[in-house]
């Protein structure tokens, strides 16, 4: 795990290597055991390196075969390194390190970038190859691990990050408004657009070559998620014994380290599964979990706490428990920190991962998440459309934009940004919205399929903003957190599941949004216990029953609360100011309107609060 960047003069001349340095100190949270560069015919590669698997300094990088054509900078685990090293030294390759970095540099040198279907883990890495004076920057199947780009006149570059390309430019580039607008629709930026409007992100399993000699940039897509039922019935007692199986040999390669490794433990059955999983391989498996005080809410709002919970699978499984208990006050002291670590805001509200990373780090330097359980299994059943009715194509693509519009109805959105754009343009947004499914939208007017489409674009885009936050948010803390529910196993055997083993049916469509949260709290948490069916099961196998048939609960604070009782002082004099940045491109009226509305109770407004709040503080650090 680390952070890499680069560097590619298309004159061939010379990459400074002040320049290069900088780069990778803007990053050198990433990567605080060491640093190294490259240099080669216009060509400038660095690495910050956090030491994993093979502390020693044969792990150094960036990396460079022996006959000096190919160099690698990476960032990331390649878990199924140890057998891809025994099929290459079988084809006679020998190794100077115990490092996957190596193994991923060997495979490429020798199969070129066929070998990125090889890999079983979670990366971005660049490699160049000084024959064909080629560059290649590679990003895992599904978005673990960021790599950002920019490619301005005569030069490209890469990192990480985007503070390391930032520090390549002479001026802050201006606002992208139509990735600020995605934002303020979906509380997500879809394409690959950043608010930065010159750096774009390269999307989850791609491949972009990069030729000195043409001047060409070519991104191609390599891995694509692909949901669908089975043509084969299978008893459900397979698939739950089959999963299970599968889960645990992903745990088993993820615990994989030269270091101590730990997991996050909500309380959930995500959670919940690989600390009992983990439990098996690490004696005492320390576990980290994030509680909220939620005595100074109004009662309204659904609880978040889950410390109890995560207590007692603690205690069933005998771990080294720690815990961190936050405040509204928490939330004022960090939003600095997390915003500018998060460099834009993504989806939810993203200050727990920051507190509870930070627990971690104190510890451990990997910790295991739950993260792409849900999304994979069916853990939002309120968002999918349910219901044994058939439906036209686009009648499904247009009842999902609007579930999606998570921040604002569209009349509403359309006057907020009215001083950013006049015009604001439904078509070019929903373009982008139905661009996602690429050839994965809806086949037949099935109900299975309207499920799996809606499952591919939640793994799309809903799963991929949560990666990006998990990464910088422990990132920061020089932790690194990995995910076994995205074990390329995992994630293909999920892929075949039938969609009634996962969400149980119903007759018409169900939709339950975020104000009814407020109101509804029996059926909201009816409806949490409809998802996740297959996933429940398997894991009744090793937790109780408490824990595998509660409702869904999101890993989120009593934000609505604080933002009408402890916080909403400090929160309207960020949010009410009319000097703010915000309101160059905002509406400020009708900003205000929204905000009072929150605070007088009639309507829940917190993720718009959320994300006005970072917004703020991003613009006013430019």
């Amino acid at each position: 795990m680390c952070g890499i960047a680069g560097v590619l003069n298309f004159d061939g001349s010379p990459v400074d290597p002040r320049a290069l340095k900088r780069m990778t100190d803007a990053i050198a949270h990433r990567g605080p055991d060491g640093e190294g560069w490259y240099r080669d015919k216009g060509v400038g590669l660095g690495h910050r390196r956090l030491a994993i698997i093979d502390l020693s300094s044969a792990g150094r990088q960036p990396m460079v075969t022996v006959d000096g054509r190919f160099a690698l900078t990476f960032n990331g685990e390649v878990y199924n390194f140890r057998e891809l090293r025994s099929e290459l030294e079988d084809m006679g390759h020998t190794f100077r390190s115990k490092t996957d970095s190596e193994v991923v540099l060997r495979a490429w040198a020798q199969w070129g970038d066929s070998c990125i279907q090889k890999f079983n883990g979670m990366f971005s890495f660049s490699v160049w190859d000084s024959q064909l004076e080629e560059m290649h920057l590679v990003r895992d199947r599904y978005g673990i691990k960021p790599l950002y780009y920019t490619y301005v006149n005569n030069w490209f570059a890469f990192a990480s990050e985007q503070r390391a390309i930032l520090t390549l430019l002479r001026e802050t580039p201006p606002i992208d408004e139509q990735a600020l607008t995605e934002y303020l629709t979906f509380q997500n930026i879809l394409s690959d657009r950043t608010l930065n409007s010159n750096i774009r992100i390269l999307p989850a399993g791609n491949l972009c070559r990069i030729s000195a000699r043409s001047k060409n940039v070519v991104i191609t897509q390599y891995w694509d998620y692909d949901f669908n039922e089975p043509s084969d019935k299978i008893d459900p007692k397979e698939y739950e014994a089959e999963l299970l199986r599968l889960l645990r040999s992903a745990v088993s390669r993820q615990v994989s380290a030269d270091v101590d490794v730990g997991a996050y433990l909500s309380g959930g059955i995500d959670s919940g599964l690989l600390t009992a999983l983990g439990s098996e391989l690490i004696d005492p498996l320390k576990t980290f979990t994030c509680g909220f005080d939620e005595s100074a809410g109004s009662g309204i709002e659904l609880s978040f706490d889950e410390r109890a919970k995560a207590e007692k699978i603690s205690s069933r499984f005998g771990t080294e428990q720690y815990e961190v208990v936050l405040k509204s006050g928490d939330l004022e002291r960090s939003l600095e920190t997390v915003a500018l670590s998060l460099e834009e805001p993504r989806v939810g509200q993203s200050y727990p991962n920051y507190y509870v990373s930070h627990l971690a780090s104190r510890f451990v330097k990997v910790a295991l998440s739950g993260i792409g359980g849900d999304e994979l299994f069916g853990g939002y059943p309120w968002r999918y459309f349910r219901s044994s009715k058939s439906m036209e194509k686009s009648h499904f693509l247009d009842t999902y934009f609007r579930k999606w519009s998570r921040l604002l109805e569209d009349d509403i959105r359309a006057h907020l940004i009215r001083p950013m754009r006049g015009k604001l343009s439904d078509a070019e947004l929903r373009d982008t919205f139905n661009g996602v499914f690429g050839n994965r939208q809806p086949s037949d007017s099935r109900y299975e399929s309207f499920v799996n489409a809606s499952l591919h674009f939640e793994a799309k885009t809903f799963l991929h903003g949560l990666l990006v936050v998990e990464d910088k948010l422990s990132m920061v803390h020089g932790l690194e957190t990995r995910v076994p529910f995205l074990d390329n196993d995992v994630v293909d055997f999920a892929m075949k599941c039938p969609v009634d083993l996962k969400v149980r049916r119903y007759l018409e469509d169900v939709r339950i949004d975020e104000n009814s949260k407020l109101d509804k709290k029996e059926s909201f948490y009816s409806q949490n216990k409809d998802g996740k069916l297959l996933l429940r099961r398997a894991a009744s196998r090793v937790l109780p029953d408490d824990v595998t048939q509660a409702g869904k609960q999101g890993f989120s604070a009593p934000d609505a609360d604080w933002f009408r009782g402890p916080s909403i002082v400090w929160m309207r004099s960020r949010l009410l100011d009319h000097k703010s940045p915000l309101y160059e491109l905002l509406d400020y009226e009708v900003a205000r309107l929204l905000i009072e509305e929150h605070i007088s109770g009639r309507s829940n407004r917190r993720l718009l609060i959320w994300s006005l709040l970072s917004l703020d503080t991003v613009l006013k650090s430019r």
